[in-house]
Order: structure tokens, then sequence, then C-alpha cells
């Protein structure tokens, strides 16, 4: 009977970390990757303007991994994360009243903040306290997988409360109708992001990370220091960055299916869904797999697969009537990578970070790690215009092709340091 419960209680912990590690992000992020045309007409910006709302997130984002991951090991990463739901979610009742250009600006710099400083090292780290010191891989398989899932299922919710409150002839519908329509969209995530804030806060309890973490009473800079002079750390930031790098590529897939293998926009967008699809069999098979073995091995083996997926592409023999060929190494790039994108936080225990310290290295790492939010869309934008047609698409994947060798590098060289035991500054 005991058993039972604590199995019970396993399995509602990794839900809400799952729930609340996707609803985060739905204001900032996934309303605007769902409804882009509409998000842009209902508050009246380019595509120039959401892009320089996405930049001061990243900065905002950037600036607060480093001192967010030192105090997700200070304080509850229940409070954490429940504080940041709820902040996140006021901001949503902000973005409902459609606000001036400036104010959506501030908007997205205020969510930079709710979003990574308050929660962000608090996620990683309730997660890697779940997995224990045998689970990590299946713990970041599932909650990668999940939020993968519920993206999904967010994004299909949405788009039907969307429909449902604009007129029945849908072309013709007037601005304030479709703002009003939008508004419901955005007041659903917003009372969405809040519950599961609350349920965070009521349910997600500390008594597995009282018993297994050693508190430190270190200013937060000595525990950067501390983190930085594990070898492990320094290619943990090379891992996520070429791993990431990969992971904001596979955006390119519709695209390429639109303009090099002439599917119509219904059909690249039905291959966008099936490869939002592939995250959760992937992240979860693969987090599996880590945990029968070692999670730094099935690092490296994504690396290789997703170098070898890159190649296919930088060949420039997938083109149009070739839909096997194209699936075949859209599945394999996008397995690659949702397979690194599992592992780069679970192999931490691998690696023999100190669990007290977990938040200040998810931060450090985060820091290099994650700042191809800031850079891929330029450099990729930039390629695909000065190239047109299958060209550009080749220099993208030679792009993905060369961070995916460095990652595999990386990777390789964190597998021997682990595995020898020498993660540690002489």
């Amino acid at each position: 009977m005991k058993s039972t419960k604590t199995n019970a209680s396993s399995l509602y912990r990794i839900v809400l970390l799952i729930l609340a590690g996707e609803s985060i992000f739905i204001l900032p992020f996934v309303l605007a990757r769902i409804f882009r045309p509409t998000f842009l007409a209902v508050f009246q910006v380019n595509n120039f303007q959401l892009g320089t709302c996405f930049s001061i997130y990243g900065v905002v984002a950037l600036l607060s991994y480093l001192y967010g991951g030192a105090i997700a090991d200070k304080f509850s990463p229940r409070k954490l994360m429940a504080t940041a739901l709820l902040l996140t979610a006021l901001g949503g009742f902000l973005m409902a009243t459609f606000p001036s250009y400036l104010v959506l600006k501030w908007l997205f710099g205020y969510w930079g903040f709710t979003t990574i400083f308050l929660f962000w090292g608090a996620m990683i780290k309730a997660t890697r306290v779940w997995g224990g010191t045998t689970n990590q891989g299946r713990a970041f398989g599932f909650l990668e997988g999940g939020r993968g899932f519920v993206a999904a299922s967010i994004g299909a919710i949405g788009v039907f409360i969307f429909a449902l409150f604009l007129p029945l002839d849908i072309q013709s519908a007037s601005l304030p109708e479709r703002q009003e329509a939008f508004r419901f969209v955005v007041l659903f995530s917003s009372f969405l992001v809040a519950l599961i804030g609350l349920l965070v806060f009521i349910f997600l309890k500390d008594d597995h990370e009282k018993k297994s973490a050693i508190r430190t009473h270190d200013p937060s800079l000595t525990n950067i220091t501390l983190v930085l002079k594990l070898p492990s750390v320094w290619l943990l930031m090379i891992i996520i960055l070429c791993a990431y790098v990969g992971y904001k590529l596979t955006d390119i897939f519709s695209l390429y299916a639109s303009e090099v293998m002439l599917f119509d926009e219904v059909q690249a967008a039905q291959v966008g869904t099936f490869q939002l699809y592939l995250r959760p069999i992937v992240c979860i098979a693969i987090g599996l797999l880590a945990d029968k073995t070692r999670s730094s091995l099935w690092l490296n083996i994504g690396f290789a697969t997703m170098l070898l997926g890159a190649i296919a592409f930088v060949t420039g023999g997938i083109s149009a009537n070739l839909n096997f060929l194209f699936f075949l190494s859209l599945i394999i790039t996008a397995t690659g990578t949702y397979a690194v994108r599992t592992l780069y936080f679970a192999v931490l225990q691998e690696a023999k970070i100190p669990l007290a310290l977990t938040g200040t290295a998810v931060g450090v790492v985060s820091v290099v790690g994650f700042t191809p939010d800031i850079f891929v869309g330029p450099i990729m934008g930039y390629l695909l215009d000065s190239s047109p047609g299958i060209i550009g698409h080749q220099h993208v994947f030679v792009m993905l092709s060369i961070f995916a060798l460095v990652g595999l590098l990386a990777s390789v060289r964190f597998s021997i340091i682990v595995r020898q035991g020498l993660n540690y500054s002489k």
C-alpha cells in the first residue's frame, strides 16, 4: 500500500512539472507561434516588431539565467515556480487588453524575468530531484516529451476557442471581431497558467528535496565559482548551445516542405504538426533507454544522428517528388535533435554535480547554452533570403552540421571525463 501511494505521489509530481514546464511559455511563445498572422493583425505589429519583442525577452532571459539558477539553490522550487506562473499569468491579463507596441515590448521583457529568473533553474532542479540518482533519463525524457504533448494539446484547444468566437465567414471577420475572439484565447491561457501555478504551490511538496539536497549558505558568487571549476560544466555549455541550435533550426522543416518539396500551405503545416508529435515519442523513449545504460552514451548517439540527418539535407538530393526521402531525413534529424535536448540536463547526475548546486549549474550553462535565442533567427533568415530556394536551405543545414559536429566532439569529451572521474579542476 505504501509503495502504491509513493508511485501515485511520484506520478503527480512529474505531471505537475510537465504542465508547469510548458504552460509558463504559452503566453510569450506558443500563442505567437500558432497564431502568428492573427497575432500580428490584432496587435497591429509587423514581423520585425514582433521579433524585437522576442529579442528583448531573450536579452532579459540571458541576464536572468545566471542568478535565477543561483536562487533556485536557496529557495523552494515549489514557491519559485508557483510565483513565476502566477506573475506570468498576470502579464497575460495585460496582453488581453491589446496594449500599444511600447507596452508590448515591456511585457515581453517582464516575461523574460518571470519565466527564467524565477522559474527555469527551479524547474530543472525539481525534475532532477524527482529522478533521483538512477532515473535522470526518465525524468527529463518525461519532462521534455510531456512538454511537447502539452504544447500541441493547448495549441489545439486555443485554435478551437478562436474559431468558436469568430463569425461563420472567417475571411470577412473585422479586426475588432478577430481581437475579441483572440481575447478569449489569451484569457483562457492566462487562467490556465494561473491555475497550474496554484496547483504547483499546493501539491508540489518539497519533502524529497529536503531529504536529498545538501543545503548551502555560501554566497551566490561563491557557488558560481565552485561550478565553474568543473570541466563538465564548460563542456555542457557547448553541448547545450549546439543542441539548442539544432532545436531552433527544426523550425525550417515546414518552410522546406513548401519551398523545396512544393507542398501547399496545408500540407506544409501538416509537416510541422507531424514533427511536433515526434517530440514526445522520441523524448520518452530516449529517456527510458538512457536510464538502462548511460545518458552520456545516448547524448553521443543523438548528436551523431542529428549530424547524419543534416548531411542528408546538405547534399541537395532531397527535392520535389522524393517525399519518402524527405520524411525519412526529417525523422532522422528531428530524432537526434530531440534526443540531445532530452538529455543535456539529465547528465548532471552522471557528472556528479552536487544537487545543492544544481540551480547554479543550470544557470551558468544556460547563459551560454541558450544564446541561440539571440543569433540563430537572424542568421537563418539571412541565409534563406540571400540564396532563395534549395541553396539557402542547404546553407542552413551546413550550419546545423557544423554545430552537430562540435556538439558530438564536446559530448564525447564529456563522456570520457565523467567515466574516468576527471570532473574537477586541478
